[in-house]
């Protein structure tokens, strides 16, 4: 007998393995469905429902046959049900209460796998980190987000280097994740109120290892055709469309949570794009008879505030009109007239007054947090006219610093390299600082052997991106040069992918051409540059940027040497973060929050060259990397001269010599040492292990006690 998928009863849990994005992260797990099929691994961009999907019931009666295939699957079931089952977890050995406890983590994206394209950057690829570490520790989360049946744009970079965005649907049924039913009745849907009208939302759940993600989703039949598009597009349209947006996943969150049967100890905000759910968790204690003012000051001390932006422009604000069009019935819920109301998110914008989500969500949540020391003190700069009374050093805003899930971003060829040399179960204690120490065990000429390898994996992965789109897109033959097929695999390859936009800085590099030119062309010590990323679909100012880059890419004065690869996404990443030489970084400081793609180069050992903002002044000790530029200037002007006359120094003078300096093994030993230095000091110190945990001792169990302390004095 068979399932819908026509899998066999022998293997029928393969499906349950599809359907929880553990495999995403589990070497084992992600093994056992290229064993399956690797052509559909390929294929599907390692995707394993679609290759449930796609699979020949040929396929799958030879894997039914297949003694080794049987005992592969075996195992990965039994490490798959002790995650799911174990009580030997962190969180139960040191906060051994807060396991039957529920922390609700709303983020307006989440970066888990690129089947499911609900991310745009490094806010959704850190809350998606967050949420497959919290599981892997024992924390008990659930996250709340959207669904975005249309995703975050596809880039398609136009022969003239214009970026095109591309919007396909997401297909259901071939991405882990399963509708959710409200009750018995099996009803699929809640309803909320939007201004003077109702709408409803669906559900849908996503596993993530022991932690889980609902998804939710307005495009059903029961509203309006422009309701149904409200949560088709990650951070599309305009205020209108953004403030409905915001109403759906603050509010609908709450109520969707409540529908469910959760009841969380504490709320996690990752950025203001969440802030109305802790506006709905008051208006519930109003309506159970509490004055604003006390339900606010209990609701504060179980909320948890994350901060990303360091630009005051990049805070959701919105105008009068916007607000009293969809909060006039709402904030009589609250025992709040108009005024109150406003001045809960009242703040002065470049254009005027204006209500401001970060202020409604610093001034509703005892916690917050920015994401390095360097953006804590940006943060607190920024947001110190909120407490005029405190100084700057004081303003209560403190700061957590990111980190990466090391299980997600580490290469294959190195988790055996640090079973071998580190310990056997590295992955286990990998926020261990002391284990780290015997990265000096790993024998030079085998970690040179084992870089070269994946930098030949990124090559060919780039070329055959280049071969597909000259028989998909029939691209021009310079557009081939552009895509990287003449790249070297013996070259010094430098690293840039990020988000394109002015103030990040990607053509910093091409400041001085003629300089740069000789840089990438020395015979004897050839450097290439390797760019990826996407412009906001609405920032000309980026896609110009990235146009800029393009069309050097594709000047033949360049020899080939600048590459840009198109679609940067968590699939391209992976490639490009494992298999680079050096990581460039080259924002204007001080606008980088934190820059987690510098630790996910890091954890494969590439050292970062980057600007000291952001995570890097944490982490930079002047062994593992190079800090350049960055000093005050009169001007930006100013300040993009001498920062870039600072990068070519350091290239020419410190990262191009040591990198060419062989023996007689062709071994560079001064390099690989970098190598060692850059994994011994930045791998456990930047893991999101190490900021899950932070969150868990310094907000989330607190939070706990004072929920359970505020329920105590209820009950006497």
């Amino acid at each position: 007998m068979s399932d819908i998928f026509g899998i066999p009863d022998r293997i029928a849990r393969i499906k349950e393995l599809a359907y929880d994005f553990w495999w995403s992260w589990d070497p084992e797990a992600r093994h056992l469905f290229e064993m399956l099929d690797r052509v559909l691994w390929d294929r599907t961009h390692h995707n394993p429902v679609a290759i449930l999907r796609d699979i020949t019931p040929e396929r799958l009666k030879e894997a039914v046959e297949d003694p080794s295939f049987l005992r592969y699957y075996d195992g990965v079931l039994k490490r798959f049900d002790h995650l799911h089952t174990t009580k030997k977890t962190w969180v139960n050995d040191t906060f051994p209460g807060l396991s039957e406890q529920t922390i609700a983590y709303f983020s307006a994206e989440f970066g888990l796998h690129n089947s499911l394209p609900i991310y745009s950057g490094g806010l959704g690829v850190l809350a998606g980190d967050h949420c497959k570490e919290a599981g892997e520790i024992g924390l008990p989360l659930v996250g709340i987000g959207f669904l975005y049946p249309q995703g975050y744009f596809q880039q398609r970079v136009q022969a003239d280097g214009w970026q095109e965005a591309i919007y396909r649907p997401l297909d259901m049924n071939r991405v882990a994740i399963e509708p959710v039913k409200f009750n018995e009745r099996g009803e699929s849907f809640i309803q909320i109120p939007m201004g003077k009208r109702m709408i409803y939302i669906a559900a849908w759940k996503v596993q993530v290892g022991r932690a889980c993600l609902f998804l939710m989703d307005t495009n059903i039949p029961q509203n309006e055709p422009w309701d149904r598009e409200l949560s088709a597009r990650l951070y599309a349209g305009d205020q209108d469309l953004r403030i409905r947006q915001e109403i759906v996943l603050g509010i609908g969150g709450v109520r969707l949570l409540r529908a469910l049967g959760i009841s969380p100890a504490v709320w996690h905000c990752n950025e203001g794009h969440t802030a109305f759910q802790m506006l709905e968790r008051i208006r519930e204690r109003v309506a159970q008879g509490e004055n604003f003012d006390t339900a606010a000051a209990i609701i504060r001390k179980t909320t948890v505030f994350t901060t990303h932006t360091p630009v005051a422009a990049g805070h959701d604000a919105f105008p009068s009109h916007l607000v009293e069009k969809y909060f006039s019935s709402y904030w009589p819920e609250l025992g709040l007239d108009q005024a109150k109301f406003w001045a809960l998110g009242k703040h002065l914008e470049d254009w005027g007054e204006a209500f401001n989500m970060t202020v409604l969500a610093l001034g509703l949540s005892k916690w917050k947090n920015a994401v390095s020391a360097q953006h804590g003190k940006v943060s607190r700069k920024m947001w110190q006219h909120l407490w005029p009374d405190v100084e700057e050093k004081d303003v209560p805003i403190t700061s957590i610093t990111n980190g990466i899930h090391t299980a997600t971003w580490i290469a294959p060829e190195l988790i055996e390299l640090f079973r071998r040399y580190i310990a056997p179960d590295w992955a286990e204690r990998h926020d261990d600082v002391a284990l780290w120490e015997r990265t000096s065990d790993i024998p030079d000429k085998v970690l040179w052997e084992t870089r070269q390898q994946m930098k030949r994996k990124l090559l060919n992965f780039i070329r055959e991106r280049a071969r597909m789109a000259w028989l998909r897109d029939r691209a021009e033959p310079v557009q081939l040069l552009a895509a990287g097929t003449l790249l070297d695999p013996e070259a010094l390859t430098i690293g840039y992918a990020r988000r394109f936009a002015g103030y990040k800085r990607a053509n910093l590099i091409f400041h001085d051409l003629e300089r740069l030119k000789k840089i990438l062309g020395n015979v004897r010590r050839p450097v290439q540059i390797i760019f990826a990323g996407k412009a906001h679909p609405a920032d000309d100012i980026g896609k110009r940027l990235l146009q800029e880059i393009y069309n050097l890419a594709k000047d033949s004065k360049m020899a080939g040497h600048i590459v840009f690869v198109e679609n940067y996404e968590m699939h391209v990443a992976h490639f490009l973060v494992q298999g680079v030489d050096v990581w460039l970084n080259s924002p204007r400081p001080p606008l980088e929050a934190s820059g987690t793609s510098g630790m996910k180069a890091a954890l494969n050992g590439v050292p970062q060259l980057s600007i000291p903002d952001g995570w890097w002044p944490e982490a930079h000790n002047g062994s593992n990397g190079w800090a350049f530029g960055g000093d005050p200037a009169p001007s930006q002007e100013e300040a993009d001269v001498a920062d870039a006359n600072s990068l070519y120094e350091i290239l020419e003078n410190e990262v191009i010599p040591l990198y060419y300096r062989r023996d007689s093994d062709h071994v560079p030993r001064g390099w690989t040492a970098l190598m060692k230095e850059t994994i011994r000091t930045i791998v456990p110190q930047f893991s999101i292990r190490r900021a899950v945990k932070e969150y868990t001792s310094r907000f989330y169990a607190p939070a706990v006690n004072a929920k359970n302390a505020e329920t105590l004095s209820r009950k006497t």
